[in-house]
């Protein structure tokens, strides 16, 4: 089998790391394509995962049109050569668009309803659109679900073990509480118009009152005041960190998300809900979401009475998670498999969901 994945985020290389790995073990062809977004490239040669980038990044939305443009073009072309089985991708904008041009199978994996953009863009041209069971919208027929969360495909522990020496990278001694905090950059396309919380400076004010000791990370330039809290650690020990954080309070969902698979509560302070987000606070109760009127000074009271808890509490929501949810680095490869399947087989319709 020959698949083609295609990252334009770091996220995506987080998701797609383990099944790559284990995709080649199996002996296939797995060919690498980057679009330069935040830390991507980097966490790529981190990983020593082969790829080759087509396109740098973007500075604005209209800039994210002229380099989309010149992504997808270079894409067609590698696809052109390769004759892949599955072109995948999260969202799958271009992997979408590129395999409708060279007739092959496209996988679409995604988790973000409010993304309208890259769903309108990128889901009439996808074969297969495969979204956690906690997805709020109806696709139709091209969508598959399974019982997980992105964040499981490298978060889960038979993937995944927290290491310690990342305490001292940081300066943090075992004994001492610390808090990790993540400001959104807020330049996304489906983060026009948004924002987190109130204020930075109050956040750190209130976690140390607490006698949290304040570890800052944010998108982009953080507030000239803050920058003595920001920390220097490469991005791949990102999660290692988050493990064994007292609480995480992020403007973003998937560092929240992070955090909460790892069994660290979050607090997530962001005007849009999400499925996923919803889910690991209702079902859970690891993930604390506060995205109305008033979610600045209500996340802060959660997270000062969050860091009160003992931290058994957390252990044993995150044991019930796990024993609800699946690998989903499994689910990704026996899914990019099975189209494969369908494709040389020279069926026009995946097999049916391979689930569990």
């Amino acid at each position: 089998m020959r698949a083609m994945i295609t990252i334009q985020h770091p996220g995506h290389v987080h998701f797609f790391r383990n099944p790559i790995a284990e995709l080649e073990a199996r002996g296939h062809d797995v060919y690498v394509f980057a679009r330069e977004s935040g830390v991507a490239v980097r966490l790529l040669e981190a990983y020593d995962i082969d790829h080759e980038v087509l396109a740098g990044e973007s500075d604005s939305l209209v800039s994210l049109a002229a380099v989309q443009a010149t992504y997808e073009w270079r894409l067609l072309r590698r696809a052109h050569r390769i004759d892949p089985d599955v072109i995948t991708a999260i969202g799958g904008v271009a992997a979408a668009h590129v395999a409708s041009m060279v007739r092959t199978k496209s996988l679409v994996f995604y988790d973000t309803e409010h993304a309208t953009l890259i769903t309108t863009l990128g889901y009439p041209f996808a074969d297969v659109i495969a979204t956690p069971a906690c997805y709020r919208d109806d696709i139709g027929p091209k969508q598959v679900t399974y019982p997980g969360y992105h964040e499981l495909a490298y978060l889960h522990p038979e993937r995944f073990d927290p290491d310690s020496t990342v305490l001292d990278d940081v300066g943090i001694s075992p004994e001492e509480s610390f808090a990790v905090v993540r400001l959104s950059s807020w330049d996304a396309s489906h983060d026009v118009g948004h924002g987190g919380f109130d204020d930075p400076r109050e956040v750190v004010d209130r976690l140390e009152d607490a006698g949290v000791r304040v570890l800052l990370t944010a998108e982009g330039e953080p507030p000239a005041a803050l920058e003595s809290y920001q920390f220097e650690t490469s991005p791949d020990r990102m999660h290692d960190l988050l493990a064994y954080a007292d609480v995480v309070l992020s403007e973003g969902a998937t560092t929240a998300a992070e955090a909460a698979v790892l069994g660290t509560p979050a607090i997530y302070v962001n005007p849009l809900s999400l499925g996923y987000t919803t889910e690991l606070e209702e079902e859970y109760g690891l993930l604390f979401e506060y995205n109305g009127d008033g979610r600045h000074a209500r996340g802060l009271e959660r997270a000062s009475s969050v860091v009160e808890e003992p931290a058994d509490t957390w252990a044993r929501r995150r044991e019930r998670l796990l024993a609800d949810r699946i690998d989903v680095t499994d689910y990704v490869v026996r899914r990019i498999e099975t189209l494969a399947r369908a494709r040389t087989a020279g069926r026009s319709t995946p097999a049916a969901d391979v689930s569990h």
